[in-house]
């Protein structure tokens, strides 16, 4: 592969991708850059049911926090198949800055036993359309849909006790909302959040996993390892007005799996504007 970026210790090995939602056709032609070979548990006929580890519809709650349920899932494809092995996991929920903003966060995963390596990618985005809405009629469900970007985006219908995934054309639409607005009088409509129904979801996984080689890119300038990455942030970064400190990034420090090696790299910016500040702004 002539525009594969050698990683010694990743180059020419298979991994195991965590998945039964189309995650593939964004993370697996990243990681072919690296010369990493991608395949699903399906591809070596083995049954891996990742919902048990939690649905975005909530009859399944998530195994712990995101990225325990990720750690979850990727240990456990790489104790049926024995490769290393990746996974990923999404949240939506508020803007940690913005609060009114709601955010889709995904973290993708790598983990590899061979060389005891647990590498992360991240991408946080604005750009969701994670919503819900309750309907009285078929003009409030096309409504609703058109606002989400349906049929591009797929739809969940709640109605007492039943669920319908996965829908994704005009007609399902219809006859569901008919069928259950006779008997209840309302239903919810949601969003399908599930990768392959979603591609404003999948375009922020492609961005995590992007982040994920970037991460694996990062060798250590002590071993040469892989994954040299922020292992805690340094605050104090002084205000531009009274030169004190402020609870901002002054430095990051960086951190090998492999051989310990530590190193602090300043933050980008020289000064905190002095809203920041506690003394300038109290």
């Amino acid at each position: 592969m002539s525009d594969a970026i050698w990683v010694p210790q990743l180059a020419n090995r298979t991994a195991v991708l965590a998945t039964m939602h189309g995650k593939e056709q964004v993370i697996a032609p990243l990681l072919a850059e690296l010369g990493i070979s991608v395949l699903l548990p399906s591809d070596l006929n083995i049954e891996f049911n990742t919902d048990q580890f939690g649905t975005f519809s909530r009859e399944i709650k998530r195994a712990g926090n995101q990225q325990e349920a990720a750690r979850m899932k990727a240990a456990r494809a790489m104790q049926l198949t024995g490769l290393m092995a990746i996974a990923s996991e999404g949240a939506f929920g508020p803007h940690p800055a913005l609060p009114y903003l709601p955010c889709d966060r995904e973290l993708v995963l790598l983990l590899d036993p061979e060389n005891q390596l647990e590498i992360w990618g991240e991408a946080l985005s604005t750009k969701t359309n994670f919503s819900q809405a309750e309907v009285r009629s078929q003009s409030e469900a096309e409504q609703f849909a058109q606002k989400i970007g349906f049929p591009q985006h797929g739809l969940i219908l709640r109605a007492e006790n039943q669920l319908i995934k996965g829908i994704v054309t005009a007609a399902e639409l219809a006859s569901a909302v008919e069928h259950h607005l006779v008997s209840s009088g309302s239903v919810m409509l949601e969003t399908d959040m599930r990768a392959q129904y979603n591609p404003q979801r999948m375009q922020v996984i492609q961005q995590a996993t992007q982040n994920l080689v970037q991460k694996i890119c990062q060798t250590c300038p002590n071993c040469g390892w892989p994954g040299f990455d922020i292992l805690e942030r340094q605050p104090g970064l002084p205000c531009a007005w009274c030169h004190q400190p402020t609870e901002l990034t002054l430095a990051n420090i960086y951190a090998c799996q492999h051989c310990g090696h530590r190193q602090a790299k300043a933050a980008e910016a020289s000064h905190a504007d002095p809203v920041h500040c506690a003394f300038c702004n109290p």
